[in-house]
């Protein structure tokens, strides 16, 4: 991970930075609030700027109710209602925004996602940096065979070392093609006195999926918890994974009430069809059910089988 001069300096002066505000603050997020958290090799996530925190949510809940609703129900009860129930406008009121380092192909992923307000650094204006994603020799896998959007086993030996050194090469090489075109490297150096650079806008398109990009990522509570539900699940692409864990951390450090109710009844939680409703209580009851009366397809039972962790019964 490398950041600018300009970005050392600026986070140094907002770290050093005091102000004092009316608005409720989330003191565990305080202490991380624009610190770098690195991710992959070059990677990171930086919370720079939020707003609300738990309160702001139960204050937008109640406002339907008036005055006296807290002595019908505590905080903690009302956002684990307001979860469990799915109602989704109270956590729209809260809001963060995070700085982010990712592969483009990484982001191309992450922008699916459409539902936040974001800038990305610009290489239209500015040269990219010179740096590459390369995964670890564990995250090297061949294509599933069973999950057209999965990896199966890990590569290994001499296979592996090819796939790295294939991924570096091409890297290091269509980078360095980037700088021809331009007729200007990284560091601000001309390449050739004689010659006259293509434009960055056209440059870029050269460069390999696994470079490096920036951007600013600003979305509500609501929505984060969305990114997050699919992006943190284990079968999420490991890449995209590993921010999803760091930011993970960043909702519980800002808004821990709401993160205990998510983890219970997003992450931990399953979602039944009224099919798989009525063979769970044929299951309860001691019935007899199996996969060719259930109306279920083979992949559909074994989900339901495996969320209950029944694992005696997949097929």
């Amino acid at each position: 991970m490398k950041l600018t001069k300009e970005q050392e300096q600026e986070i140094k002066d907002l770290q050093t930075q005091e102000n004092k505000t009316k608005r409720v603050v989330a003191p565990e997020l305080e202490k991380i609030l624009y610190d770098v958290i690195s991710v992959l090799d070059h990677g990171f996530v930086r919370v720079i700027d939020y707003m609300g925190d738990d309160t702001s949510i139960v204050q937008a809940a109640r406002v339907s109710y008036g005055k006296g609703t807290k002595k019908v129900s505590t905080d903690s009860g009302l956002i684990k209602y307001l979860m469990r129930h799915w109602h989704s406008t109270p956590f729209e009121m809260c809001e963060i925004k995070y700085h982010v380092k990712l592969p483009i192909f990484i982001a191309r992923q992450w922008i699916r996602h459409r539902t936040a307000n974001v800038n990305e650094y610009s290489a239209r204006y500015s040269i990219l940096d010179k740096e590459f994603y390369l995964p670890k020799n564990e995250h090297l896998a061949a294509q599933s065979k069973s999950n057209r959007q999965g990896r199966g086993e890990v590569l290994q030996g001499e296979q592996a070392k090819k796939v790295l050194s294939l991924l570096k090469n091409d890297a290091e090489r269509t980078y360095e093609n980037y700088e021809t075109m331009l007729n200007e490297r990284y560091d601000g150096s001309v390449v050739d006195e004689k010659e006259t650079g293509l434009a960055r806008e056209l440059a870029r398109m050269n460069l390999t999926l696994n470079t490096y990009t920036q951007w600013y990522w600003k979305t509500d509570l609501l929505n984060l918890m969305n990114f997050l539900r699919l992006r943190a699940d284990h079968h999420a692409q490991y890449e995209i994974r590993a921010y999803a864990d760091v930011m993970l951390d960043t909702l519980k450090r800002w808004v821990p009430t709401t993160y205990e109710a998510f983890m219970d009844y997003r992450v931990g939680g399953t979602e039944v069809s009224s099919k798989g409703k009525i063979i769970i209580q044929k299951l309860i009851s001691g019935k007899k059910v199996g996969p060719e009366q259930s109306g279920l397809s083979k992949r559909e039972w074994n989900e339901l089988m495996l969320a209950f962790d029944l694992k005696d019964k997949l097929i």
